[in-house]
Order: structure tokens, then sequence, then C-alpha cells
């Protein structure tokens, strides 16, 4: 069960599109040790719109997450690749289907 999650707003400094694309399929071996993360989304909206989704079982999961490695890496490559900082908001889950284990 998820309770609380991210959404995470990118937009990519023009000719960097490549490169964000490259930031976030990167990250995925990152997540993936990272035990209360329970589901995470590299997104592209639009050519130069980029974001994150991902959701958590309870707030200290969460906080986990934005203490974590791949959170670290974005903040740290913020100003190269995107023309503003990430915009950063917290969720709450209303409802939620997950793959089974």
């Amino acid at each position: 069960m998820v309770t609380v999650g991210l959404l995470v707003r990118l937009d990519a400094r023009p000719g960097k599109e490549s490169e964000v694309a490259d930031f976030l399929r990167a990250a995925l071996p990152l997540i993936q040790d990272e035990m209360a993360t329970t589901a995470w989304f590299g997104l592209r909206f639009g050519p130069s719109s980029f974001g994150i989704f991902d959701v958590f079982p309870n707030e200290g999961g969460r906080q986990a997450h934005l203490a974590g490695r791949v959170a670290a890496a974005l903040f740290a490559r913020a100003e190269d690749l995107f023309v503003a900082a990430p915009v950063v908001e917290k969720v709450d889950t209303l409802a939620s289907k997950l793959p089974r284990d």
C-alpha cells in the first residue's frame, strides 16, 4: 500500500533534452536499491518537459528518498540541465493499483 508520493516537474534547458532523458534512465538502478520506493517513473511530457512520479508506503519512505542519491544528483545537476530548479510537490495518494508480488 502507498500513502504518499512526489511529483517533480523538470524543464530542460535548450539543447539538454537528451541529457535529461539519459539522467532519468540512469537513475533507475539507484532507485531499485531504495526499499521504500514502491514505484518510480521517469516521465516525458513534451519535447523539453520532463518529470518524476514516485510513491511510498509512508512519510519515512518519502523522506528517505528525498535524502537519497537520486535527489542529490538531481539538485547537483539542476543548474546545468534545467531552466529552473526542479519543482518537487508532495502528494497524498487517494487510490492506487500496483502489481502484485
